[in-house]
């Protein structure tokens, strides 16, 4: 899956893990996607698992969300992922690392990472926010 936009990496910068430092997106149409969380279907419960199982569903829904827009991963531009514990975060790069491989391959928006003192529901870790911009 190649993204149909320009990335950008400077040589002055530091070398990025995990993200782009800057992306240039082709022309086309934006979707803007809303916070996706770990949630059951009722959009209430937080689903069983820690950080690692809620990120790999809350990048699915990102996904889901995408495709239902009419793109996929590789036309994301930028996210922006909510934590509320960077330390476990740190703890689980690996995982979430390979999670990400598996669900969007080796295309990496422009990222953020923040750690906040809380979510909407209890017991939620994450909560992956989104644009993309897809061609035509």
């Amino acid at each position: 899956m190649t993204s149909p936009h320009r990335i950008i990496n400077p040589e002055s910068l530091p070398k990025p893990v995990g993200y782009s430092h800057a992306i240039v997106a082709a022309p086309g149409r934006t979707v803007y996607l809303g916070g996706q969380a770990a949630l059951e279907a009722d959009g209430f419960t937080v689903i069983a698992g820690g950080l690692v199982e809620q990120f790999e569903r809350s990048l699915y829904y990102v996904i889901q969300a995408l495709e239902a827009a009419g793109g996929g991963p590789e036309h994301l531009v930028s996210m922006q992922v909510f934590i509320t514990d960077a330390a476990e975060y740190r703890a689980n790069l690996r995982n979430i690392g390979k999670i990400w491989q598996t669900l969007v391959g080796h295309h990496y928006p422009a990222m953020t990472l923040l750690q906040v003192s809380g979510l909407l529901f209890p017991g939620l870790l994450v909560e992956l926010l989104a644009t993309a911009v897809i061609p035509g």
